[in-house]
C-alpha cells in the first residue's frame, strides 16, 4: 500500500510535467503531395462543366452506338403501385397531369378525378397503346397529347424564334423538340426530357459547339450516344431508359437513341439551339 505521503509526491512530479510533451518525438509527416483532379474536373457530361473537347478519330466515328433494348421506350404509364397489384379498372386518383389532362381532352379541367375522367382517358391510352389503362393520368399521358398535337405544326404558338438558317427548338412548356429552317419543320417534333429542377436545362440561345458521337458520363459513368454539347456541359443525346418521367434529367436534353441519331444528321457544328419555357413539375 501507498502511503499518502508518497502518492501526494507522485502527483506533484505529474503536476511539473510540461503538458502534451511526448515520450519521444513523432516521425516528420511527408510532404502533400498535389491530389489528383476528380474525373468531373477531366469531363463533366451534363450541367456542371464543359466537357474535354477533342477531334474524334475516323475509327471512333465509324462505331455507331448500340440500339435500345427491345421495349425501353415502351408507353408504360407510371401508376400507383397498389393499383396494378390490385388490377384497378380504372383509376379513382388525380394523377400529376390531370388538368393538362383533362384540358386536351375537353374534359371540365378541375384537377379531380371522375368516372367521366377516368373513361375518357382509358379511351385515349387505349388508342395510343398506352399501359395499364386504368385513366391515371401519368407522364406518358400527358406526354404522348403533346406530341400528337404538336406534330401538324410545332410552333404554333410562335415561341421558336424563325431564322433563315437551322434552329434547334427546345421547349420546356410541352417537353417536345424540333428542327426548323425558316418555317419548315425539318426534324421532329420529338417527345424529350429535360433537367430537373435543380439542374434545369439553360434557357435563351445557344450554339453547337462539340458533337461526340460515343460520348460517355464521366460523372455518372453513362453512355450518351449522339452527343451534341450547346451550352457547357449540357446536350442534346440519346437515353437507354424512359424518357417519360417525373423527374427531369441532370440538364440535358435527353431523345431516344433512335431520335438522337436522326438529329444526329441534321445538325451540325455551329448550328443555334433556343430554349424557352419551364419543365411541368419544376
Amino acid at each position: 500500500m501507498f502511503s499518502t505521503r508518497t502518492v501526494a509526491l507522485l502527483l506533484a512530479s505529474v503536476a511539473l510535467l510540461p503538458l502534451g510533451t511526448p515520450a519521444r518525438a513523432a516521425p516528420p509527416l511527408p510532404p502533400p503531395s498535389a491530389p489528383s483532379p476528380p474525373s468531373w474536373e477531366i469531363d463533366t457530361p451534363d450541367q456542371l462543366l464543359a466537357p474535354r473537347v477533342y477531334a474524334p478519330t475516323a475509327a471512333e466515328d465509324a462505331t455507331e452506338p448500340r440500339d435500345a433494348a427491345e421495349g425501353t421506350y415502351a408507353l408504360v404509364e407510371h401508376v400507383p403501385l397498389d393499383e396494378v397489384v390490385t388490377r384497378v379498372a380504372c383509376s379513382k386518383r388525380a394523377g400529376p397531369y390531370q388538368r393538362a389532362v383533362e384540358r386536351w381532352l375537353k374534359r371540365p379541367v378541375d384537377g379531380k378525378q371522375s368516372a367521366a375522367d377516368c373513361a375518357a382517358i382509358r379511351a385515349f391510352q387505349r388508342q395510343q397503346g398506352i399501359e395499364p389503362a386504368i385513366g391515371y393520368a401519368g407522364p406518358v399521358t400527358w406526354a404522348r397529347m403533346q406530341l400528337i398535337a404538336a406534330r401538324k405544326n410545332p410552333n404554333a404558338g410562335k415561341k421558336c424564334p424563325v431564322r433563315t438558317h437551322r434552329v434547334a427548338c427546345v421547349d420546356l412548356d410541352r417537353q417536345l423538340t424540333w428542327v426548323q429552317k425558316g418555317t419548315k419543320v425539318v426534324f421532329g417534333p420529338v417527345s424529350m426530357r429535360s433537367g430537373r429542377v435543380v439542374h434545369p436545362t439553360r434557357k435563351g440561345w445557344h450554339t453547337i459547339y462539340w458533337r461526340h458521337k460515343n460520348h460517355v458520363s464521366t460523372l455518372y459513368n453513362a453512355p450518351m450516344p449522339y452527343a451534341q454539347f450547346f451550352d457547357g456541359g449540357q446536350a442534346f443525346h440519346g437515353v437507354y431508359d424512359s424518357i417519360h418521367t417525373t423527374i427531369g434529367s441532370m440538364g440535358c436534353v435527353n431523345l431516344t437513341v433512335g431520335d438522337a441519331r436522326r438529329l444526329w444528321s441534321v445538325l451540325k457544328k455551329g448550328d443555334r439551339v433556343y430554349v424557352w419555357g419551364h419543365r411541368p413539375g419544376t
